[in-house]
């Protein structure tokens, strides 16, 4: 790095060098259904409960070699510590009903895992089934459809505790559920006392806590449960709470005009650990692959000034199919990295005495002049010490051409 650059750093307190150290520790987990647009490979459900990926892009992964090659290639242009981000729904040996799955479905992930120093995180698949009914899973008024979702949570709390073990690194094990209806109900109440039900036999089935951490995320709603939705945020912050549960904030799971960042320091005040599924939501939760934006940035800016990125589980969500694949988790992994270092690049204590001091001219100011910095810089010498190439497009194009191409449309 360039003596200038460091010096222009260092006149505002700030050391590139440390915040590049810094960065190198922050893992980011990497969604596999990104690239193949969340099929999976049980080939045996439509897309159900609430969940859209649009885009008719050709050449998207069919199965585990194609989605594995895809994710090895887009790992090469990703600097820094990764996991991978799996769903029940891509098992990968000895396939068998997603209420009976354990570690040895997921064996040749755990494999990959190992060959690629990458952890897993992972999730139930409690969407694409047809034991979905009336789009309730967990808060199911049918006790069959409820105890079989019951059953595939607590194998999947299985499985986490199986893949951590077998890669000696803890996993974060998320519960989403897509229960709602399209229509205001008549009875919210005994609703959520079902999936509360479902969640206490979850929980406390008796799991290893040094191995898995379990997570709850909240929704708004989605297509066909526009009026209501069981796991609201009220809820599972509540529950999270209650049973010292990981809380889980989506980027797109909440009001347009709700900012995901403001929740943060609140959430870090009463919990030790919180967990983020950053996207990028256009007029909804449309998961869109991720800009270096304003919100993204107040996101990272918030873990930053929390001194929060070793409580934070940071993943991202997004399904983009009407672009090359790679290229979107690539372009969304490099944008929240780069987010992540101009949050490192700046000049906290500074902004912090400002802010004590009732300056608040002094602190819009140091907003605006921290922008000039040459982060760019700092970003360009940190791929250089991961010995990972600035340029990716063209690598990809040809990776399409060699590779992708011979799956056909």
């Amino acid at each position: 790095m360039k003596e200038e650059t460091i010096k222009k750093f260092k006149e505002f307190g700030i050391d590139p060098n440390l915040a590049i150290e810094k960065l190198k520790e922050v893992p980011i987990s990497i969604q596999c259904w990104q690239l193949d647009d969340i099929d999976g490979f049980l080939n045996a459900e439509t897309l159900t409960g609430g969940i859209q990926s649009t885009g008719n892009y050709p050449y998207k992964s069919r199965n585990f070699e194609e989605l594995t090659s895809d994710f090895k290639e887009a790992i090469k242009y990703i600097p820094g510590k990764k996991r991978v981000n799996l769903h029940a729904i891509y098992e990968s040996d000895d396939v068998v009903d997603r209420s009976e799955i354990s570690a040895k479905n997921f064996k040749r992930w755990i494999d990959f895992a190992k060959e690629n120093n990458l952890g897993i995180d992972f999730n139930p698949t409690c969407f694409a089934s047809s034991m979905l009914k009336d789009s309730l899973s967990l808060s199911s008024y049918d006790e069959e459809v409820r105890k079989y979702w019951v059953k595939h949570c607590v194998n999947s709390i299985k499985t986490s505790e199986g893949i951590a073990k077998e890669l000696n690194k803890k996993v974060l094990m998320n519960i989403w559920v897509p229960d709602g209806l399209k229509e205001s109900p008549s009875d919210r109440t005994s609703l959520r006392k079902n999936l509360k039900k479902s969640l206490d036999e979850i929980i406390f089935c008796g799991y290893d806590k040094n191995l898995v951490d379990i997570s709850v995320e909240s929704k708004v709603f989605g297509i066909g449960v526009e009026s209501f939705t069981v796991g609201s945020f009220e809820f599972y912050l509540n529950y999270a709470k209650e049973n010292n549960l990981v809380p889980l904030l989506d980027m797109g799971h909440f009001h347009p005009t709700e900012n995901v960042s403001d929740k943060i320091s609140s959430l870090l005040l009463f919990f030790p650990k919180i967990a983020l599924h950053v996207s990028r939501g256009v007029r909804w939760d449309s998961d869109h692959v991720l800009k270096l934006n304003d919100e993204v940035q107040e996101v990272t800016d918030e873990l930053v000034k929390n001194d929060a990125l070793n409580r934070t589980y940071l993943a991202m969500d997004f399904f983009d199919g009407s672009i090359n694949r790679v290229d979107a988790l690539i372009i969304g992994a490099r944008n929240l990295i780069k987010s992540l270092l101009r949050s490192l690049l700046t000049p906290r204590s500074l902004l912090s005495e400002a802010q004590k001091e009732g300056d608040h001219t002094k602190i819009l100011y140091l907003q605006e002049k921290i922008k000039e910095l040459p982060w760019e810089e700092v970003y360009e010498e940190y791929l250089k010490e991961e010995n990972i190439k600035n340029d990716f497009y063209e690598d990809i194009k040809k990776y399409e051409k060699e590779v992708m191409s011979k799956r056909g449309k």
